[in-house]
């Protein structure tokens, strides 16, 4: 770097250049806004940065090579030189059979790994002919009742050639158990089965409010899978701790990241505390971010939190596992940022956040659709949204060379500075006593709500533009084929359910609900009475019931 000198007449010539080259244009034409800032307004933006705004930067220290320690540049040595990250669509469409003709066709168009959206009543735990799930079978996602459901998803889709990510968080347990189901019906051993579920429910009472169950039981289920995957099925990673939401709900991209670590820590220091070693689980950890629009910003925000999480189980938790280190995420475009007007554009906002992702190093990523403002994608938008992680990896150069923004002076100063603001954040999240207790007395979901309604009031002022929505705009109505799910469809569903119940044999569901509720009851580990249960189509909504009965079910401000 640079010796004091020289930093010294940088810093001279920088305010040379301003007196003598930037006031006189200043004086004539201004600038396009008084104060220019990140994308969420977290960080101002200087005019220019030099090698004095990471006077500070020790490369071994604070970069590190790819592959190596604090992993800011990455946790792969040869980054996507080996392998392009993995091509990872989400999708759930209506019922088992509409999902499975969806996944072959993603398949055969040159996805590489597989993500479950599941319908909403799936994700509350309630079976597809219960009463708080009419009118919402199979509409944002596949409905999942028995394992009946799951083997038809995965029909002809061998699980050992396939990585599944299950976008599912209070019933996490039963999804995972069937897939494991699945697996065993296919002869394919624990070991090898690769995935992940998203089992990330303190994000749930934050941002997204589909929880079931009370903090304490729903973080004593998710240590049972922890410790239950540690042995059983090592590869799958047993939590993708999810900021996705969070910056969906309106936070910056500080905040998403010091809440998404502040989980993070809550989940770790949980299982510790019910007696799992560190280096048992943390590998299996997985993280979930938002792509949002300011490329500069979330490549900085991905950076960041590598060398944050490298920090914190380092010294937080005294690992000594290098891969309990290794922050790995997946990476999807922002739904948030998707407009109903000129949905065209859409395209070119999912290409820009896809390629943020990708300088920033995602392991893999989903891009989304053009139409998802109005609906489920249909096959034509799904394959553009694949299309263009395609042309990003094979056409664009971007994954030729690892980490192509480090040394950048902007890029560089960004990422101190958001990791900065983040443990400032992180730091008041501690004062509170962790996440559990920050998001208890609702101070987490308050720091959101008043983000987001600030960046709200921007728009409406045009403070911030919002292309063919608050400028740009032109006087049409979309045109657009969607996909719809009817209600015969959803009576299709329920139909296939009632026809379940009439052939599996019902003392064999009783006796295994009967043992889960004795687990639940008693210390034991419940995994294995949910697989027992599943695997004698037992449904999700009688497994998650008993559960109810022993746990009971949350609601806001603690009251169960």
């Amino acid at each position: 770097m640079f010796d004091p000198d020289e930093l010294e007449e940088i810093r001279a010539s920088k305010e040379e250049w301003h007196e003598e080259e930037v006031e006189p244009v200043l004086e004539r034409f201004g600038e396009r806004k008084e104060t220019f800032t990140t994308d969420t307004g977290g960080q101002e933006v200087d005019r220019l940065y030099t090698p004095a705004d990471v006077a500070d930067l020790d490369y071994e220290e604070d970069l590190g090579n790819p592959g190596e320690p604090p992993y800011t540049r990455g946790v792969y040595s040869t980054g996507y030189r080996g392998r392009l990250w993995t091509m990872r669509q989400y999708a759930g469409f209506s019922t088992p059979e509409d999902t499975n003709e969806r996944y072959h066709y993603l398949l055969d168009q040159g996805q590489t790994g597989l993500s479950m959206a599941f319908d909403l009543p799936t994700q509350m735990g309630y079976d597809s002919d219960a009463a708080m799930a009419a009118g919402e079978v199979g509409k944002a996602g596949v409905a999942i009742d028995s394992l009946d459901d799951m083997e038809t998803v995965f029909d002809g889709i061998p699980l050992d050639e396939v990585s599944t990510s299950m976008t599912i968080n209070a019933p996490a347990s039963v999804l995972l158990a069937m897939y494991i189901a699945v697996g065993d019906q296919q002869g394919v051993d624990r070991e090898e089965l690769r995935g992940t579920i998203q089992n990330d429910i303190l994000k749930e009472y934050i941002a997204r409010n589909t929880y079931i169950y009370p903090p304490e039981s729903s973080m004593r289920i998710i240590t049972d899978i922890f410790d239950f995957c540690a042995s059983e099925t090592p590869k799958f990673n047993t939590i993708s701790i999810s900021g996705y939401h969070i910056r969906e709900a309106g936070s910056t991209a500080a905040q998403e990241l010091a809440f998404t670590l502040g989980d993070g820590i809550e989940y770790v220091e949980t299982a510790i505390e019910a007696g799992l070693d560190v280096d048992d689980f943390a590998p299996q950890l997985s993280f979930f971010f938002n792509g949002h629009n300011n490329i500069f910003e979330e490549v900085a925000k991905f950076r960041a939190a590598r060398r944050m999480w490298h920090d914190i189980i380092d010294e937080r938790f005294d690992a000594d596992d290098p891969k309990s280190k290794q922050l790995k995420f997946h990476t999807q475009t922002a739904g948030s940022m998707l407009t109903a007007q000129q949905i065209e554009n859409n395209v070119v906002r999912v290409a820009y956040q896809a390629l943020a992702a990708v300088l920033g190093g995602t392991q893999s990523l989903h891009t989304n659709g053009k139409d998802e403002a109005l609906a489920l994608p249909t096959e034509e938008s799904v394959r553009t949204a694949l299309r263009t992680q395609q042309i990003l990896g094979h056409e664009s150069g971007a994954a030729d060379t690892i980490d192509p923004l480090a040394g950048s002076y902007y890029v560089e100063s960004l990422t101190d500075e958001v990791e900065e603001e983040a443990y400032e954040i992180l730091e008041e999240v501690d004062d509170r006593g962790g996440m559990r207790d920050a998001v208890e007395q609702q101070w987490v979901q308050r720091q959101i709500q008043d983000t987001a309604f600030d960046r709200q009031k921007e728009i409406e002022d045009k403070e911030r533009i919002i292309v063919g929505v608050n400028e740009f705009e032109v006087d049409e109505d979309p045109q657009m084929d969607v996909e719809e799910v009817t209600e015969e469809d959803q009576q299709r569903q329920i139909d296939s359910l009632e026809s379940v119940r009439e052939e599996r044999d019902d003392e064999a569901v009783d006796a295994a609900l009967e043992a889960l509720r004795d687990a639940a009851q008693s210390e034991q580990n419940v995994m294995p009475y949910i697989i027992d249960a599943v695997k004698a189509y037992a449904t999700v909504g009688e497994i998650c019931n008993v559960m109810r009965d022993e746990f009971g079910e949350y609601q806001p401000g603690g009251a169960v």
